[in-house]
């Protein structure tokens, strides 16, 4: 039976996230049932409002920003006045939680610290989220997906050497961090109910990507061997007359022997039986394939391959997959018809609990669009104190 209470009811969130590590963590806190109150810069706001670089309603609604900040209230609050301070620390003594991805050392400055906050409110939790961590050499480095990327030896491997170095084009390392946030938060709120007290929790970005590579790390430490899975000489992007299929040639008895049945070659695995025989050949291996899927679709390939139990798929665009009546099925799909910028499509959360429907409660806000309403439920002062 579906249930209209929902895990993280009675939370309240103070959020001061903007772009993406942040507002994913607290997006998902929302999606749970916390009540996030997002605090944004008078006239300006969180930094994806400013997506497209032009003014308008439209513009500081924009999909981006729209995509990460649904269930949220927005409430704009000159943090830099002392009017400001005041009414983020009567937030706070109110809430449950803190969440900021700003510099290492930048809340310290805001006056908004953990230390500082917890002598207001001994319960809070004060979660933050940094490019390489509160402490050590690149503390006060900027951080960034893209940096994240390169330092944490991610972006350096390929799947083959003659391929280019390249920028991973999604925010792999924001959306990580920002779930390895949420885990943080949930795990220290659990703590909570059984000492009273509250914490600070702290991610980054460069250890989650580290984080990522646990078998390759551990495969280095142990034999100083470079384990890239993407680069296994019977795995590979092959480019058929209509598009391009991907195979993973393992977890199989003989592999080689049912990719050559499917392409309807020779067996090759008699000439190549073991997996080191078939890494030193791969560049034979992968040409041989490579020309056989050249001469037929996608799906004959496809069929071929899946009658083998290949592990197989079409590589395909976004606009396909959000198309596919299983991303539908698993209701991944928020259909909105936002006040702005009308009808449009929103992910869902991945995370499906049985009892508990997941989806929209509030639209994502306009800015400032719930700071009288927040002044009057919480008692802080007149609307006038807001700067801006």
């Amino acid at each position: 039976m579906k249930q209209n209470t929902f895990p993280l009811d009675n939370i309240r969130v103070i959020d001061f996230t903007q772009v993406m590590l942040g507002p994913c963590a607290t997006q998902m806190l929302a999606d749970f049932g916390a009540d996030v109150i997002k605090i944004e810069r008078p006239g300006a706001g969180d930094l994806s409002r400013d997506f497209y670089g032009e003014d308008g309603e439209e513009a500081m609604n924009n999909a981006v920003f729209a995509s990460l900040n649904r269930n949220k209230r927005s409430v704009e609050i000159d943090t830099k006045s002392a009017e400001g301070k005041q009414m983020v620390y009567d937030l706070v003594r109110e809430a449950d939680v803190v969440v900021d991805n700003f510099r290492a050392g930048v809340m310290d400055r805001l006056g908004f610290g953990y230390d500082k906050l917890r002598e207001i409110n001994p319960g809070i939790i004060c979660a933050s989220g940094t490019g390489f961590g509160e402490t050590g050499p690149y503390a006060h480095k900027g951080g960034q997906d893209v940096l994240a990327q390169a330092m944490s030896g991610v972006m350096e491997k390929t799947s083959d050497p003659s391929i280019p170095k390249s920028i991973y084009p999604t925010t792999l390392c924001d959306y990580t961090a920002g779930m390895h946030l949420v885990q943080g938060v949930l795990a220290a709120l659990l703590l909570r109910t059984k000492t009273g007290q509250g914490q600070k929790v702290s991610v980054s970005l460069y250890d989650s990507m580290i984080a990522m590579q646990m078998q390759e790390a551990a495969q280095w430490s142990k034999h100083r061997e470079v384990l890239n899975w993407a680069a296994m000489p019977l795995t590979g992007v092959f480019d058929t007359t209509d598009g391009a299929v991907v195979v993973v040639g393992a977890f199989k008895l003989n592999p080689l022997q049912d990719i050559c049945k499917a392409l309807e070659i020779e067996d090759l695995s008699p000439q190549y039986p073991t997996l080191p025989s078939q890494r030193k050949n791969k560049p034979f291996l992968q040409e041989t394939f490579g020309e056989r899927f050249a001469t037929n679709t996608t799906a004959y390939w496809l069929e071929r391959l899946e009658a083998q139990d290949l592990l197989c798929a079409p590589v395909r665009p976004l606009s396909s997959a959000l198309e596919d009546p299983q991303t539908e099925i698993n209701g991944m799909l928020l259909d909105i018809d936002h006040p702005i910028l009308g009808q449009m499509q929103l992910i869902g959360s991945p995370v499906h609990l049985s009892d508990v429907p997941l989806g929209i409660r509030r639209m994502p806000p306009r800015l400032g669009e719930h700071t009288e309403e927040v002044i009057e439920e919480f008692g802080l002062r007149q609307k006038e104190r807001i700067a801006g």
